[in-house]
């Protein structure tokens, strides 16, 4: 099994998404979220539109604004145990305009993960906007996780 992470938090043990996302300034895609009675964690459609999808058409960054799926509020206390990519390869695509995860904190969880890494000029949600390399990631991955397990 190996692992591939698209624009995403590498949380180590001990941490949380809370306490990682407390070290520096809210990011503008997070900057307007909003919590509802159920303590699901939503985005706002302007930052949505404007900021985790930038660089999706923004007829279609609205529909995927329509359909997203809200986070648990516990998702930003919640510690994380022992991480899998300690134990797993990785491969990590860098998205370098993401304004969701700063794209250096991204590189900081792919360097410590000890990640096979690529970047791609991309907002958050590089799977939409550039499907061609998260494709080639993915299989890359797969190729190389095959040859060195002997699968």
């Amino acid at each position: 099994m190996a692992l591939v992470y698209i624009a995403a938090f590498g949380i180590d043990q001990g941490e949380s998404l809370g306490a990682l996302l407390s070290q520096g300034p809210v990011t503008p895609a997070l900057a307007h979220t909003f919590t509802d009675k159920q303590g699901f964690v939503w985005l706002s459609e302007e930052d949505f539109v404007e900021h985790f999808a930038a660089d999706v058409d923004p007829a279609r960054a609205r529909v995927m604004y329509a359909v997203q799926q809200a986070l648990a509020g516990s998702a930003f206390t919640d510690v994380m145990g022992e991480p899998a990519w300690k134990s797993l390869p990785s491969w990590y695509l860098v998205a370098g305009n993401d304004e969701a995860i700063p794209p250096e904190a991204e590189k900081q969880f792919a360097s410590r993960m000890g990640a096979v890494t690529v970047e791609v000029p991309s907002s958050h949600v590089a799977m939409v906007s550039h499907p061609d390399e998260v494709a080639q990631l993915i299989r890359a991955a797969a190729r190389d996780y095959a040859d060195v397990s002997g699968g």
